[in-house]
């Protein structure tokens, strides 16, 4: 069934406002819970790996589920997305993602806005969002080539992961990170270290969609032009010999 550009919008927006609802409110509640940030962060981890497997897989035939500016560049590079409707993605994320946010506070009776004061930024963290965003490309774009029906869980177990591999904690979503500014809990960053993960996340999607590109979809091999010359010579039906009339 397809569904209209309206329709996918919505599911983007909603979408990601439910990711950054579920990485800002786990931040809340596991901060509440422990003073240990080891502790804590397992408590933000968690959820926020299920919820993107709850979201792919029941989102993912309205939209493609992408939740993330920097998939939706990646695939309209890739041509899997009209160029047209990427403008709309990214609004339709952005707008969600910091939604999200206001509803986590009001969940947990905070003042609706805010601006992050936690220091994340150096070229560390810079790195780290370029690695976690190319692997988080890598994934979808793999599960996308072998396994369609895995998408959900290559990605959420992959960001999982990435949450303690990663020096950043994998944001990996420019507008996870707009919308983590606007809230001043466990799972902020400051506004002003915004533009540089951006920059990271671009480039390790278009540095993923290229290598990752080359590595799972070989081109044909173009003929040799000697072979198909010759090979359309032989193919020629033979010229019937001309009958030579007695003398």
């Amino acid at each position: 069934m397809a569904f209209d550009l309206a329709r996918r919008l919505v599911a983007e927006a909603m979408g990601t406002g439910l990711l950054v609802c579920t990485v800002v409110g786990s931040g809340i509640m596991a901060e509440s819970l422990t003073g240990d940030t080891a502790l804590a962060l397992l408590g933000n981890t968690l959820p926020t790996g299920a919820i993107l497997v709850v979201l792919i897989t029941i989102l993912g035939p309205v939209s493609g589920a992408q939740f993330n500016p920097a998939v939706t560049l990646a695939l309209a590079l890739r041509r899997a997305l009209p160029w047209r409707e990427v403008a709309p993605y990214v609004c339709a994320q952005i707008g969600g993602g910091l939604l999200g946010s206001e509803l986590a506070h009001g969940m947990f009776d905070l003042s609706l806005v805010q601006v992050s004061t936690h220091v994340r930024t150096g070229s560390g963290q810079w790195l780290a969002e370029l690695v976690a965003t190319f692997g988080l490309m890598a994934a979808i774009l793999g599960g996308l080539r072998f396994r369609s029906d895995a998408v959900p869980w290559l990605v959420g177990l992959y960001i999982t992961a990435a949450y303690w591999f990663t020096a950043s904690t994998s944001f990996a979503n420019p507008a996870v990170a707009i919308a983590r500014a606007a809230t001043d809990t466990f799972s902020g960053i400051r506004p002003v270290d915004v533009p540089p993960f951006i920059l990271a996340q671009l480039a390790g999607a278009a540095l993923a969609s290229a290598v990752i590109g080359w590595l799972l979809y070989p081109a044909e091999r173009s003929p040799d032009p000697l072979r198909w010359r010759l090979r359309r010579r032989n193919r020629r039906p033979a010229r019937p010999m001309r009958r030579i009339a007695p003398g």
